[in-house]
């Protein structure tokens, strides 16, 4: 019974393509080239299983056809057997390395050619199987990722929804502080000091992390996060405990996924640090410069421009110079220089996400 694979022969000589022929067609289908061009052809028309090939023809010889093979995605996957007379170990070693899997001697044996044969056709069919499922594999493994994470972006969303529910920000501070984070990161991230930290990854994850800066205000009793005015001392300080609340929110989050999770270990950082001061002068832990977790620095300068452009019941709403200027005289006094610098290059940008995304 003749098997469904195609073998493509090429030899410059009748006999051995008649006598091949005879010998294959009986158990596979079988193409015929008597030379290297019209081979190179018919395996681009129509990829064959596998090929057998002469080395020594003329114009186009063996070693050049399969180097021509190789070299194209349509056919680079097709076993090479060469057919030679040639019988040094260097000639075998550089067909070998031009990418045949292996030689058949000339003058020929009908049951070595069709041994080795099926042998390729065989360790073929394994490959192409074991391909098809790698791939599967990674397909099965990219799908599952991606609903974990689009689990995590809803968990997110929920729990940034309960933050808003309780808070006087909207869900357009969010959007808005998130692309102040990511902007910021981007551009820290041509610059020497940060360059290594900031790569793609952790700007993603960062970004996905900002909107959490808040969560700790769950905690925090309505009649001190939802006064209309000023808070006294003692309401300030329970109202500064978000910042401790939404980190340990957080981290019990983490622990509970049992592994480390970049995210939210970006986001239990800047909930609780977003709130120092490059001088130490800010809260919870007085730290000072370099000592602040960088995404905390990075969520400190979008929070207070947010906040400094949008209006509470116990201010009014700057514009957009007037924030630019309280940003700047707060340059290595509340925030990181490096990132005031790359706010004042970046003004613009933030001005329009500002305007883009404005309350209603």
């Amino acid at each position: 019974m003749r098997n469904s694979a195609t073998i493509l022969v090429i030899d410059d000589t009748p006999a051995n393509l008649s006598l091949l022929n005879q010998l294959l067609r009986t158990h596979y289908r079988v193409k015929l080239a008597n030379g290297g061009a019209k081979g190179l052809e018919l395996a681009a028309s129509a990829r064959p299983d596998l090929i057998l090939l002469d080395i020594m023809m003329p114009e186009i010889d063996g070693y050049e056809v399969c180097k021509r093979l190789k070299a194209d995605p349509a056919t680079a996957g097709v076993p090479v057997i060469f057919l030679t007379a040639k019988a040094g170990a260097d000639d075998e070693e550089y067909g070998l390395a031009m990418g045949a899997v292996d030689f058949i001697r000339k003058p020929i044996a009908p049951s070595v050619v069709l041994a080795r044969v099926r042998t390729h056709l065989q360790i073929r069919t394994w490959q192409t199987f074991l391909e098809d499922k790698s791939a599967w594999l990674q397909s099965e493994v990219e799908r599952r990722v991606n609903e974990v994470l689009r689990l995590q972006e809803a968990s997110i969303r929920v729990m940034v929804s309960l933050a808003e529910f309780r808070d006087e920000c909207t869900g357009n501070h969010i959007r808005r502080t998130q692309d102040y984070v990511r902007l910021l990161a981007e551009h820290l991230s041509k610059h020497e000091r940060d360059r290594e930290f900031l790569t793609p990854e952790h700007i993603d994850q960062i970004a996905k992390a900002a909107p959490l800066h808040d969560i700790g205000k769950i905690a925090i009793p309505d009649h001190i996060l939802l006064k209309p005015g000023r808070h006294t001392p003692e309401e300030f300080e329970i109202m500064k405990t978000h910042s401790v609340k939404g980190e340990g929110m957080l981290l019990r989050s983490q622990h509970e996924l049992g592994e480390e999770n970049l995210m939210l270990l970006y986001a239990a950082q800047i909930a609780r640090s977003h709130h120092e001061r490059w001088d130490g002068c800010g809260y919870p832990d007085q730290l000072v410069g370099e000592a602040i977790p960088l995404p905390a620095r990075l969520m400190a300068v979008a929070d207070v421009y947010d906040a400094l452009r949008s209006r509470r019941p116990y201010k009014r709403a700057f514009d957009h110079a007037e924030a630019v200027n309280v940003l700047r005289e707060g340059r290595a006094k509340h925030f990181d220089p490096l990132l005031i610098d790359a706010f004042i290059a970046l003004e613009g940008e933030f001005a329009d996400i500002a305007i883009k995304l404005a309350d209603e």
